[in-house]
């Protein structure tokens, strides 16, 4: 049997102190950092929508080829990447198209939560480049996105949608699509 000296009291509550301690410590860090104002940042390529937009709510219509209304929120949760053209898509819009296909290509088994939706009037060589394979391709019907619609001729804009329809990032005229990729990639697992 042992007694319980005041020594062995003291070591033994400095160790369940330094439990708690180890314990304590991250969390009153955090909430010293998010007091002081400094909030952890993410290197993203795009440019976050602000305010939010939600289209689903909005009520933004968008009608496919086939006379279909395109629908915001899927029956399976997929996130939607917008192509944007501007007036006259030829060589540079259709090679940026076509990145940007290959970045949806790059998230392997994750390729099905990703929708490639192309709205404006298709290139004109579309049918022959294969576009429809991979882009559903669509009309703003009421011009709710012509905020996002480049003006620049032979270029590409994009948007990204969660599934519920929320705008949650904008790639302006000359994006880099490896950075979208890597946006993809982060962002779709």
């Amino acid at each position: 049997m042992t007694t319980s000296t005041p020594t062995n009291r003291r070591t033994s509550r400095l160790k369940f102190l330094l439990v708690i301690l180890v314990f304590a410590a991250p969390i009153i860090a955090a909430g010293l950092l998010n007091l002081s104002g400094w909030q952890p940042s993410g290197k993203a390529y795009g440019e976050p929508i602000v305010p939010q937009r939600n289209f689903d709510q909005d009520h933004v219509q968008i009608r496919l080829a086939d006379g279909k209304t395109w629908a915001w929120r899927d029956a399976e949760p997929r996130m939607t990447l917008i192509a944007l053209t501007g007036p006259d898509c030829a060589a540079h819009c259709i090679d940026t198209l076509t990145k940007m296909a290959a970045a949806r290509i790059t998230l392997n088994n994750n390729m099905s939560r990703l929708r490639l939706l192309y709205v404006g009037p298709p290139p004109a060589n579309a049918a022959s480049d294969g576009m429809r394979n991979y882009w559903a391709i669509g009309s703003d019907v009421a011009n709710s996105l012509v905020a996002y619609r480049p003006t620049t001729p032979d270029s590409v804009s994009a948007l990204l949608v969660e599934s519920d329809g929320t705008a949650l990032a904008r790639y302006p005229v000359g994006f880099d699509p490896s950075g979208l990729r890597k946006d993809l990639q982060k962002v779709i697992r």
